[in-house]
């Protein structure tokens, strides 16, 4: 284990009282809940930082020949031809 440092936190009265009781419940402490909830929190954000699309495909034909080199617009307008945009 590392070095460890020693802090201060305020949190609200109900939110401790609710950890200490959930702490109590699945035996363990209210540092192990804090350390816990710290490093969930930190993953998460790393995780959102290297957010990759998933692939995705329609079986289709690829780019059609007449939108070639469209303009953004121009392929708006073409996607909602005839929904009485």
């Amino acid at each position: 284990m590392g070095i460890c440092m020693k802090t201060t936190i305020h949190i609200p009265d109900s939110l401790f009282k609710e950890a200490r009781k959930l702490a109590q419940e699945e035996q363990t402490t209210l540092k192990a809940l804090v350390e816990m909830g710290l490093r969930k929190v930190i993953s998460e954000r790393n995780q959102s930082k290297n957010y990759t699309f998933r692939r995705a495909t329609f079986k289709g034909h690829g780019l059609q020949p007449h939108i070639a080199g469209a303009s953004w617009d121009k392929l708006r307008d073409i996607s909602y031809e005839g929904r009485g945009g």
